[in-house]
């Protein structure tokens, strides 16, 4: 299954906030991901960014009036509407929000939202003395009763100056968004998916701990692509540096056996386990209460260390179970082991000395064994990518 919006049509509304430039930069995200936009300003819109803008970012149609009797269709905000899947108001002013929840349709992009079938999802943006404002919340609630999707706002300086919620998302949260709701129809649509990242770190004293490459960006790749996908989403990671993706419940471990504890009671009632996370297979014997100090100065230290357990047997059975296997040599005899030790449906083999591959790269090349050891070679990819192609034989697998 593809990104959610490759060919998909978004239509995007565009209010008199100054947050709309933000909006351009929305436009160009969405295009380069795949999506077709289409843009209705409204005209207090284009009193803070020009529709040429949008027209140059997304070469589509650019609407800012009820009545273009330029454009090649009748009534061109219908047609717009007719043919979106979904249409996102951003930013979405405290008078536009009023003017949706009551049903009114004075303007083009109100009257598109009474003309459309697809979902809508607002992104506020005001002070945040107006969204805190009774009558403010009222339209949200009834927006949301009607199915519409919230997305923000977030807190931080306003243009007012005040500190405050009221400011509108940023493009790149603001695309998670809009990709959660277009997956409500995809494939892993009610299917529960856990998924491990990053490094776990052993503590040898207060201050050192023995630890791993691993940057977390494989596992929470996939768990994106999981939740592009429909699929309710934990992400079990050790500590990174990644934003974790919107509705993606989050649970941060540091050790294995904390990521042990958050994997088996997350998979209670979990469809797939996909472990990308690179869990220490040792531990220090004892850990020191204060720190170690320099025993001399030419002084060495010896660091007596034992096996961690091996947690994935003891998921529930009836889970999916999905491995990696980071190798540095005899790749695919190596993988073809853990899937027989561990009962793997499949795992995820790479050798992460090659370019482009392995830790802390934004691609990744693999090969996928199954349970009987048949091996499909993957080319160079990006990690979302390699995450659906993951998906796609969970996906399988499942039926």
């Amino acid at each position: 299954m593809a990104n959610p919006l490759e060919g998909k049509t978004v239509l995007l509304g565009v209010t008199g906030s100054i947050a709309a430039y933000k909006a351009a930069d929305l436009a160009s995200k969405l295009t380069q991901a795949g999506a077709k936009v289409d843009t209705i300003l409204t005209e207090n819109a284009t009193q803070f960014v020009a529709p040429l803008t949008f027209r140059s970012l997304t070469h589509r149609p650019v609407v800012t009036n009820l009545f273009d009797l330029e454009s090649e269709e009748a009534i061109e905000h219908v047609a717009l509407a007719q043919r979106a899947d979904i249409l996102v108001v951003a930013p979405a002013t405290a008078h536009t929000l009023a003017k949706l929840a009551l049903g009114l349709a004075d303007d083009a992009l109100t009257t598109a939202a009474i003309a459309t079938a697809a979902p809508l999802m607002v992104a506020p943006a005001m002070d945040a003395h107006m969204w805190e404002h009774p009558s403010v919340q009222e339209h949200i609630a009834t927006l949301t009763a009607r199915g519409a999707h919230v997305a923000g706002p977030a807190s931080g300086r306003l243009a007012s100056g005040l500190i405050g919620h009221g400011r509108m998302l940023e493009p790149e949260a603001l695309v998670g968004h809009i990709k959660l709701v277009l997956a409500q129809s995809g494939d892993l649509n009610g299917r529960k998916i856990v998924v491990t990242a990053g490094g776990t770190q052993e503590p040898i004293d207060p201050v050192r701990v023995v630890t791993n490459h691993s940057t977390g960006k494989m596992g929470y790749a996939i768990a994106e692509a999981a939740r592009d996908r429909g699929a309710d989403v934990i992400l079990v990671t050790a500590t990174t540096n990644i934003v974790t993706p919107i509705n993606v419940t989050s649970i941060n471990v540091t050790s294995v056996a904390e990521m042990r504890t958050a994997v088996l009671d997350s998979c209670v009632g979990a469809d797939a386990l996909v472990m990308a996370a690179a869990v220490s297979d040792y531990r220090p014997t004892q850990v020191a209460e204060q720190k170690i100090k320099k025993n001399g100065q030419d002084g060495g230290m010896t660091l007596e260390m034992v096996k961690n357990p091996d947690f994935f047997v003891e998921v529930p059975a009836g889970v999916l179970r999905i491995g990696f296997a980071a190798e540095t040599e005899n790749l695919l005899d190596n993988a073809r082991a853990k899937v027989d030790s561990k009962a793997l449906s499949l795992i995820v083999a790479n050798d992460v000395t090659k370019e482009g591959s392995g830790f802390g790269t934004d691609t990744n090349q693999v090969t996928l064994i199954d349970a009987a050891g048949e091996a499909e070679e993957l080319p160079l990819l990006s990690k979302y990518e390699v995450g659906h192609r993951i998906l796609d034989r969970i996906v399988e697998l499942l039926k």
